[in-house]
């Protein structure tokens, strides 16, 4: 391969950076583990099995396909119960640099761990994202391809935002491989080889009591029914924080028993386009 070539990425050979600036996974920091699976697994009909990143860490599959990683909060982190999505970056030290360097926070690493390396971070509004440096899990050609979970940031500033991590993960560069972004109905659209990544929308408001209009990356779940997913929760201790109907579809905010925040969306409208 040359070096103006596009990377390719196979389910033999899944590194972070062959995507260099593209979401490559969500993960919850849950207080109790097993409490999480119960909820998550009847709710979203989710499964588990053990992840690579040892026995605090399970990974989420829907019909054999991977979705999402939850693993249990050490005592020590200081960090909130949260969906977090994370992206892949090609050197962990370098992007932590560039985010101090734009006024972004990096709250904890590069961490090594057993596949790599990671970072928690989060940007000049304050919303909180991770970065990952290594082997991508031997699945995620799988997660790539059915995107079982997407991401949205609320920013105070969509194009604003858009500069900082553009700037931190080479977005839009002369890069081969890189990240491209569009503009769209006042949004800015991630995308890679045809495919939406993550959109960027304004309005958000640190100040506000309503805790969705913080700044923060919402993570987003396809389910098969909406009514029913939403019915569920509530059962089991869930929250409905707001119910939208959106240009792509009906979707519901719920939260967790342990506090945590996330999307869920019907399954025909749940990567926006």
């Amino acid at each position: 391969m040359n070096e103006n070539s596009t990377p390719t990425v196979t389910a033999a050979a899944a590194a972070s950076a062959a995507v260099f600036g593209a979401p490559c996974w969500v993960s919850l920091m849950a207080r109790d583990l097993q409490a999480a699976q119960e909820f998550y697994g009847a709710v979203l009909g989710w499964k588990f099995r053990k992840g690579r990143l040892g026995d605090q860490f399970r990974v989420a599959v829907v019909d054999g396909s991977p979705v999402a990683g939850i693993g249990a909060l050490a005592p020590a982190l200081t960090v909130a119960v949260a969906w977090t999505p994370y992206f892949a970056v090609e050197d962990a030290d370098r992007t932590a640099g560039r985010i101090r360097e734009r006024s972004g926070t990096v709250a904890v690493g590069p961490l090594a761990l057993s596949m790599g390396r990671g970072v928690l971070a989060a940007d000049r509004d304050g919303a909180v994202f991770g970065l990952w440096e290594g082997e991508l899990m031997r699945d995620w050609p799988a997660w790539r391809d059915k995107a079982p979970a997407w991401i949205r940031l609320l920013a105070k500033d969509a194009f604003e935002s858009a500069i900082f991590y553009g700037e931190v993960f080479d977005w839009a560069s002369d890069r081969a491989g890189c990240c491209e972004v569009s503009y769209l109905e006042g949004a800015v659209v991630l995308h890679r080889e045809g495919r939406v990544l993550a959109r960027l929308t304004s309005g958000a408001d640190g100040t506000a009591a309503n805790p969705l209009l913080h700044p923060r990356w919402h993570v987003h779940f396809a389910v098969k029914n909406l009514e029913e997913t939403v019915r569920t929760a509530d059962r089991h201790g869930g929250t409905v924080l707001a119910e939208r109907t959106t240009p792509h579809g009906a979707e519901v905010t719920l939260r967790d028993p342990d506090g945590a925040i996330f999307n869920v969306t019907a399954t025909d409208n749940a990567v926006p386009q």
